[in-house]
């Protein structure tokens, strides 16, 4: 299959392109359109009770409220003279603004919980007449530091959608930011890796093509469902580091193919043959890995799926069709604008990486201090917590990080998010009373906010109504103080929804802990059945690449050890704060969505260079070398290539650093430290270690097994008959 894939490629190399670049500038034109169809959200379960609870609200008392202003007077209390004053002149601006609804001051009815303890700060609710398409950043743009003439007062705008808005606008920008690094830091690298010019920017289109292409993807899909904005970065990341690996394959084995005597057309095609063959089998294993996350019902898991499987379909497409078609219609211009002095990689065994083989072939206890020292950065696994984003992903200076840092430092309470209770339908007073009373006696609850007033310790405490009245529903705030990303604030959660509900209506729990609880809840549900799937994908993919039950499981285990320390080195610094300073973040748990992410990708790629390494060893199998033999020669003519890639790939993703927001950093972080966990020590050391120790056993399958291989195993060995070059 792959010869005759190759020599088409080789006789009709300017008909490939004519067809390549139409694709291209289709793909284009849809994917100037994507930015606008892609949401902010995605990190809850649209079927949980939390998502319910929400859909209640919004059905019984209008949209929640979107924004959440804090008002500080800059001498004095909130309540009284000229901040008062400038306050009042604020809220009248807010509820004869058209796109705004439901203002709601703490003038109205200044009580615990809207004004803090030492009168210094207020709070101002307002809801968004059409939350869909209103303009948070001109929203945020009109009141904040929207004090009055005399300046006596501070305002800063925060609440869900000015925090998703700067969120959003900020990734936009850390975007480009990272792009304008990475890309020209890549161009110089593979210069560096090539020795010239024109290969390294022809590898370079190939992932522009994959990410003009996945842009227009999630353009057409997010025309018919919803697709999380972050599968951007996922594209970005994904589509420029599988072009450097893929590129830099196909590359060097034209160079090799081509040193050993072949000629150029010939060379072309053997490369088809074989590193085609295995950038199949490499692109095959990742989009399988991604594939895991359509089964979680968060689509900012699933919008990553999209993206991640996109972008490898059409990354291995160009690499195995278009970039060979280049390199044949180039000829030795491939090589072309040499760099002085620079070498590149040029194909055949490397010297290093000869001897570093033998060296571990002949001492495989070498392994036991790399396997330590994974396993001590595996450690902070045991204390990891996980929560959901919120505006402490922020930087400081972000207006809704300063208003959510107000809420929790100066206000009564978890203000920003105190577990909601909504009925679905109207409530008898005694009968609201009652369930109220009964909430407020549970465990680390302050207090329960009603429209009959405040509870307390099971008692009615204050007849001021603090909630408005729904149109057929009731609702209730539970208000404590707990930080909602905690285990404390989930049990607490778990304990409202013990709660007899009151008689002849229906209770949903929601608010920032519930949809934390039910988003590891439904995660927690589905992982399990992804790990499984996911394991059983790679040992059948690898066992039809190998012939061998024990690489596949020997793979794993490997991969396994790698992510565990790179999730381990995460959880020191993004959770405790190992360098918070220095990178610019704050501290806090984990993002359980994010973390997922993070292994999925990473274990794809890992697998990535897997499929890279062993394909040689088999290769070299083949040829009737033993399994050491095969280990070293395999390492050497591949081991160069996989650093060099990785090392290239770590870049696009360290670039994510720059980005302001901690949970980009995280990403950007975890999937460049586990590149480079893999290619340097689990390819480079316990690779070979293990194939030593294994020895013959390591391609062991049962009799049945290699029956099967050889009816239905994927390989193919290089047609030996010379290539007619087109004339």
């Amino acid at each position: 299959m792959f010869h005759r894939l190759g020599t088409f490629v080789v006789r009709n190399p300017r008909r490939v392109l004519v067809i390549g670049l139409v694709a291209l500038l289709g793909a284009i034109y849809l994917a100037t359109s994507a930015f606008g169809k892609l949401d902010d959200a995605g990190f809850d379960d649209p079927a949980s009770e939390s998502s319910r609870a929400a859909v209640a609200f919004e059905e019984g008392f209008g949209n929640d409220a979107g924004f959440l202003l804090t008002v500080s007077a800059d001498e004095g209390t909130v309540t009284q003279g000229a901040a008062a004053k400038d306050a009042q002149a604020l809220v009248d601006r807010l509820r004869a603004d058209d796109e705004l609804t439901d203002v709601v001051s703490y003038l109205d009815a200044p009580a615990r919980g809207v004004v803090s303890e030492d009168g210094a700060h207020g709070l101002i609710s307002v809801g968004a007449k059409d939350p869909e398409d209103i303009d948070a950043a001109a929203v945020i743009d009109r009141y904040s530091d929207a004090g009055a003439t005399e300046d006596t007062t501070t305002v800063h705008v925060g609440g869900q959608l000015a925090t998703f808005e700067e969120i959003s606008s900020q990734l936009g920008g850390d975007l480009a930011l990272a792009e304008a690094i990475a890309i020209p830091l890549m161009i110089a690298l593979l210069m560096l890796a090539f020795g010239n010019i024109v290969a390294a920017f022809v590898t370079l289109g190939v992932g522009g093509f994959a990410i003009a292409g996945t842009f227009a993807e999630l353009s057409v899909l997010g025309s018919f469902t919803d697709v999380s904005v972050y599968a951007l970065n996922v594209t970005t990341g994904l589509g420029l580091g599988l072009a450097v690996d893929y590129g830099l394959l196909m590359v060097a084995r034209v160079r090799e193919e081509r040193a050993a005597g072949a000629a150029h057309a010939e060379a072309v095609v053997r490369a088809v043959e074989t590193a085609g063959r295995t950038i199949v089998f490499s692109a095959s294993t990742v989009a399988v890995s991604l594939a895991s996350l359509l089964i979680f019902p968060l689509y900012f898991l699933r919008s990553s799926a999209y993206a991640g499987i996109g972008v490898m379909v059409i990354t291995a497409v160009v690499a195995v069709v278009m970039l060979p078609a280049t390199i044949a219609l180039l000829g030795d211009r491939i090589d072309a604008l040499r760099i002085p002095g620079v070498r590149g990689l040029r194909g055949g065994p490397a010297p290093f990486w000869t001897r570093l083989a033998r060296f571990v072939t002949n001492r495989p206890w070498v392994a036991l201090p790399v396997v330590a020292v994974l396993l001590a950065m595996a450690a902070p696994l045991a204390g990891i917590q996980f929560g959901t984003p919120d505006d402490r992903v922020l930087p400081t200076t972000a207006d809704s990080r300063q208003a959510g840092d107000l809420l929790r430092e100066e206000f009564d309470g978890d203000s920003t998010s105190p577990v909601t209770v909504v009925t679905t339908s109207t409530v008898a007073d005694d009968e609201l009373g009652t369930y109220a009373a009964d909430l407020s006696r549970v465990d680390d609850v302050d207090r329960v906010d009603t429209r009959l007033g405040t509870y307390a310790d099971g008692t009615l405490v204050s007849t001021t109504p603090v909630l408005p009245s729904g149109d057929g529903a009731d609702q209730l705030a539970v208000v404590n103080q707990l930080d909602r990303q905690s285990e404390e604030a989930r049990d607490l959660v778990r304990d409202v929804r013990d709660v007899r509900s009151p008689e002849g209506t229906e209770t949903f729990v929601g608010g920032g802990a519930a949809d934390l609880l039910d988003s590891l809840d439904a995660i927690g549900a589905k992982l399990p059945y992804a790990a499984c799937g996911l394991a059983i994908a790679m040992v059948v993919i690898l066992f039809l690449f190998t012939g061998s039950l024990i690489q596949p499981l020997r793979a794993l285990v490997l991969n396994i050890l790698g992510l565990g320390a790179t999730i381990g080195a995460t959880v020191a610094i993004f959770q405790e704060g190992l360098g918070a300073d220095a990178l610019g973040f704050t501290a806090m748990p984990l993002n359980v969505s994010m973390v997922v992410l993070l292994l999925v990708i990473a274990f794809g790629l890992s697998m990535d260079y897997e499929v890279f390494v062993l394909g040689r060893i088999t290769e070299m199998r083949r040829r009737g070398l033993g399994n050491v033999e095969a280990v070293v020669q395999g390492l050497a003519r591949t081991g160069r290539i996989v650093t060099t890639a990785a090392a290239l790939i770590a870049t696009s993703f360290f670039a994510f650093l720059v980005s302001d927001i901690s949970f980009m950093k995280f990403f950007g972080l975890g999937v460049g430290l586990a590149i480079l966990i893999d290619a340097f020590l689990i390819r480079g050391i316990l690779l070979p270690a293990a194939m030593r120790m294994l020895g013959e056993a390591a391609w062991w399958a049962p009799r049945p097994l290699r029956r099967l291989h050889r009816k239905v195993g994927l390989s193919e060995e290089p047609v030996k008959e010379p290539i007619p070059v087109p004339v």
